[in-house]
């Protein structure tokens, strides 16, 4: 019978959930559902001096947004200290793991003495074979593993491939510290055990800590999970990430306007393929995704890419209800005055002439607000620069043309402008730019004809009338 497939994602309640976070959360969650498995949350809260209860928010709620629900209860692994220890002693008492009576100053002083021989700095193992009745008084003892010396030890990795470590460059590693309490390298042995996880799922950085958890593992007697470790993420200009690249929590690129489907899309596509795919549903990435998928190479960052794949998914959006729904905070913000029920209706009619331009949420809303702006405008540089004075001269006439037309409508609009750009010898846009420049204080917009119509024959016409000379 084939092992049920049991992920996890457990970051450290220190801080947001950032890129990198997000995307090992989404790879252990998209291969669950792939293997119609379970995703499991733990928080790895054992550091309680950094531990931060607003972190711990933070990551739900990135989660949330991103769509990765989690099965179960989420796991506290402060709360499992007790079974850590248990399973420390227990190594204590099968000789696996002894004490170490070592104080911080011997501990220094091992440490630069191997520096200066330029050996690894680790510990030396004086205590590994000595008995307690040597211990010094008033040092309490930590519990060490009694870690291999010899042989090697080989991590099978579905993205590294074999990864082979010496046993003598790892040390004996602290399994309790003095005052009793476990250290993470324990922690995440016992609690991956525990949670049935099968494969771990995460960050290259943590190559070395597998090959001693490994170890660990094998000495309890328990079964080795299937490591998958995939590369980090880099900036642009291949640096390792940080927040000029846009290492940033979850939340703050959901207040820059992009979607969750087009991040989810985005960090897929961050270390992980299907043939030349770019735009893929989530329903495909679960169906497609596989760890035969993810890449070696460091995965680059770039913002301009997410940008594409933002304006993609907006457009995507079928409903204009749920994109007005999306701006309208922003817009009311901005308007310090909440939108009538009419003003929420013409949003809902122009909403498919603004979403094929937008790249985010924020400018979606920003490129709206004309439409519910009050008089006098304000007027970007491009826009004062297109109002020229022989500008303002072609918009008294439009304002003369407009007020006596006796059909508002798109192609009574259209006629009267072109015929009028005929009698003058103008090109249209000689038109349109003043007019576009006058309705909405911009030098874009969806076209002239839909943006009279929207504003009304009166609001239009008293909007061009206070560009005109």
């Amino acid at each position: 019978m084939t092992k049920k497939v049991i992920t996890r994602f457990a970051p450290s309640p220190t801080g947001f959930l950032h890129i990198g976070g997000a995307r090992t959360a989404l790879f252990n969650w998209l291969y669950a559902r792939h293997c119609n498995g379970e995703f499991q949350l733990r928080i790895e809260d054992t550091d309680r001096k950094r531990y931060n209860e607003d972190a711990v928010s933070a990551i739900y709620d990135g989660m949330s947004w991103l769509g990765l629900t989690h099965d179960g209860e989420v796991v506290s692994q402060y709360a499992r200290r007790a079974r850590h220890a248990e399973i420390a002693n227990e190594l204590l008492t099968q000789g696996k793991a002894y004490q170490c009576y070592c104080s911080p100053q011997e501990l220094k002083e091992m440490r630069e003495t191997a520096r200066a021989e330029g050996r690894p700095m680790g510990y030396d193992g004086r205590w590994r074979d000595r008995d307690a009745s040597e211990a010094p008084e008033g040092v309490q003892p930590v519990v060490r593993f009694r870690s291999p010396n010899e042989g090697e030890t080989i991590i099978k990795d579905q993205v590294q491939g074999d990864v082979t470590v010496a046993n003598a460059q790892l040390d004996d590693m602290i399994l309790l510290r003095a005052d009793g309490s476990p250290t993470y390298m324990l922690s995440v042995v016992v609690d991956d055990h525990d949670m049935g996880v099968t494969h771990v799922i995460r960050g290259d950085d943590h190559l070395t800590n597998a090959a001693r958890q490994a170890q660990l593992i094998l000495a309890i007697g328990w079964e080795l999970p299937v490591y998958a470790h995939i590369p980090l993420i880099h900036g642009a200009d291949g640096a390792k990430l940080s927040k000029r690249h846009g290492a940033l929590g979850v939340e703050a690129y959901r207040d820059l306007g992009y979607l969750p489907s087009a991040m989810k899309n985005y960090l897929l596509r961050l270390g992980w393929a299907h043939g030349d795919d770019e735009t893929i549903s989530e329903q495909q990435a679960i169906q497609w995704f596989g760890l035969d998928g993810l890449g070696k190479s460091p995965s680059r960052f770039d913002f301009a890419k997410l940008e594409n794949l933002n304006g993609f998914y907006i457009r995507e959006v079928e409903s204009n209800e749920t994109l007005v729904n999306t701006c309208r905070p922003l817009i009311e913000k901005s308007l310090a005055r909440s939108l009538t029920e009419k003003e929420i209706s013409l949003l809902l009619v122009a909403m498919d002439e603004f979403k094929p331009r937008a790249k985010n949420i924020n400018g979606l809303a920003e490129s709206t607000e004309f439409l519910f702006a009050s008089r006098p405008l304000t007027f970007i540089a491009k826009a004062e620069k297109i109002l020229s004075p022989d500008a303002r001269k072609i918009l008294a006439d439009v304002v003369e043309l407009l007020n006596n037309i006796s059909s508002w409508d798109v192609e009574a609009l259209e006629i009267e402008i072109r015929t009028f750009a005929e009698a003058k010898d103008l090109k249209l846009g000689k038109i349109a730019q003043p007019i576009r420049a006058s309705l909405t204080g911009n030098n874009v917009s969806p076209g002239i004809y839909d943006m009279l119509i929207w504003l009304g024959k009166e609001e239009s016409l008293a909007r061009l009338k206070e560009q005109a000379i």
